[in-house]
């Protein structure tokens, strides 16, 4: 975090407790990282932030495997190395591949790697991520490949994750 174009929130510096304990329970053992202590820097942001990001890692019916699947794309997409490096490891520890993980880094990755479900979902990322629009045929594959729910679901996690990675390299956290 030495590069950080603003002052971290220390730990000595005031915080509400309870915005204190909310963000430390979302990581293991408690420990905060490097976009929480810039987060603190705005009580009001960092609960928003806290909330939304909590429920889309936790409490989304889509499978962890494809949410971090999503999450590792829009990193590479958007140059958010900091995002990369915390959601590997948990895109593996989810069932991913290093094969696959390594391909999403490539401008095309290698459609061959991933199953249909996946590649679906990268599409949607891709094209969301780059230029916004979706193709309407891409959001009617989702649906079948996963329901109604579960696409609304990956629509917000590659926009909440465009939200952060945006964050992250704008602030270069």
């Amino acid at each position: 975090m030495s590069n950080v174009r603003v002052t971290p929130w220390q730990d000595n510096d005031p915080v509400p407790a309870d915005l204190l304990a909310a963000m430390q329970a979302r990581r293991p053992g408690g420990e905060l990282i490097g976009i929480d202590r810039v987060l603190l820097k705005s009580f009001p942001l960092a609960t928003g932030w806290n909330a939304l990001l909590g429920r889309v890692r936790a409490n989304f019916s889509l499978e962890l495997i494809y949410l971090e699947l999503i999450m590792l794309r829009v990193a590479v997409l958007n140059n958010a190395e900091f995002e990369w490096g915390v959601h590997y490891p948990v895109y593996l520890n989810a069932g991913g591949t290093e094969e696959k993980a390594l391909a999403l880094k490539q401008a095309e990755p290698e459609r061959s790697l991933f199953n249909e479900h996946e590649w679906t979902l990268l599409t949607l990322t891709d094209q969301s991520t780059k230029k916004v629009d979706v193709d309407s045929k891409v959001i009617e594959s989702l649906k079948i490949l996963f329901g109604e729910t579960k696409t609304v679901e990956a629509v917000a996690t590659v926009a909440a994750y465009n939200m952060v990675s945006r964050f992250l390299v704008a602030l270069d956290i």
